[in-house]
C-alpha cells in the first residue's frame, strides 16, 4: 500500500529532513512540501493525501488551527521543537508526535503506526462496503472556499461571496462585494474548483454566480451595476438553466 504524504513546516531544513526520510521508504510517496498551512490547504483541495507531517508552531495558522479548519482530516504526525505541545497533539488524535531534531528510527516507528492504522481503517471500510447497501455518490464539490495567491499573500475566498469572475489572459479577477482579487489562474482551472450548481461560465471571459444574478436582458446578465455578455458558445447551456428555474 502506497501512503501519499504531505510535509508542512515553515523551516526549510525540517522539510528537507522529512523529504529525505520519506525517500528512504518505498511505500511512502511525497505529494508536496509546504511552508505554511494555507499552502497545504490549497494542496489538499487538489490532491489525495493519506498522511501529513505537520509542524505545530507556524505563522498565520498553527498546525492545530489548520486541523480544526479541515472537514476531512488525513492522518497526522506532528513534528515540533516544543515538547509542551505533546498533550495537545494527541488530543487531536494524532498518530504520533515527533520532537525535533527527528532521528530516522523514531520517524520509522511513527510511520509504521500510521501504516497500521491505514490498513486497519481500510479493512473496516472494505467490510462495511461488502455488507452495506450502495450509498449515493458524494457531491463532487464539498469545499465551500478556496485560497488564492494575490498581492504577495494568500487570501481565503468564500464561494458564497463571489459575484463574478473575469478572465484576463493568464490572470483572473475574482469580484466580491468587498474586494477585487487578481490572481494567476486559468478560467478552466477555476471552473474545476467551483460547484456547477452555483456557478456557470457564460462567456469566454466570464463565470457568474447563479445566485447573484439580478436580471437577464437579451444577451446580457446584470449583477448589480455590472453587465456581463453571454457568449454564443455558452448561451444554450445558460438558457437551459434559466428555463429550469423559470416558474412561469
Amino acid at each position: 500500500m502506497t501512503i501519499r504524504c504531505l510535509a508542512v513546516d515553515d523551516e526549510p531544513l525540517a522539510l528537507d529532513i522529512i523529504e529525505s526520510y520519506i525517500g528512504k521508504l518505498p511505500y511512502l510517496q511525497l505529494v508536496k512540501t509546504c511552508s505554511s498551512a494555507t499552502e497545504a490547504m490549497q494542496v489538499l483541495q487538489e490532491e489525495q493525501v493519506d498522511l501529513i507531517f505537520l509542524d505545530i508552531e507556524m505563522p498565520e495558522l498553527t498546525g492545530i488551527q489548520f486541523l480544526n479548519i479541515l472537514k476531512h482530516q488525513p492522518l497526522v504526525i506532528f513534528t515540533t521543537a516544543y515538547p509542551d505541545y505533546a498533550l495537545e497533539g494527541f488530543n487531536q488524535d494524532a498518530v504520533d508526535y515527533l520532537l525535533k531534531p527527528i532521528p530516522f528510527d523514531r520517524f520509522l516507528k511513527a510511520v509504521t503506526k500510521a501504516q497500521e492504522r491505514l490498513q486497519r481503517d481500510n479493512g473496516k471500510s472494505n467490510k462495511q462496503a461488502a455488507t452495506a447497501a450502495p450509498a449515493p455518490a458524494a457531491p463532487a464539490h464539498e469545499q465551500d472556499f478556496m485560497f488564492v495567491k494575490a498581492d504577495y499573500k494568500t487570501i481565503r475566498v468564500d464561494f458564497k461571496d463571489i459575484l463574478w469572475i473575469e478572465g484576463l489572459k493568464d490572470y483572473i479577477i475574482i469580484q466580491t462585494k468587498e474586494q477585487k482579487i487578481i490572481t494567476l489562474l486559468s478560467m478552466n482551472k477555476m471552473m474545476e474548483k467551483l460547484s456547477d450548481a452555483k456557478f456557470l461560465r457564460v462567456h469566454r471571459s466570464f463565470i457568474v454566480s447563479l445566485q447573484k444574478i439580478d436580471s437577464i436582458e437579451k444577451s446580457r446578465i446584470r449583477i448589480g451595476n455590472k453587465e456581463i455578455p453571454i457568449g454564443e458558445v455558452y448561451k444554450e447551456q445558460f438558457l437551459k438553466w434559466v428555463e429550469e428555474n423559470n416558474i412561469q
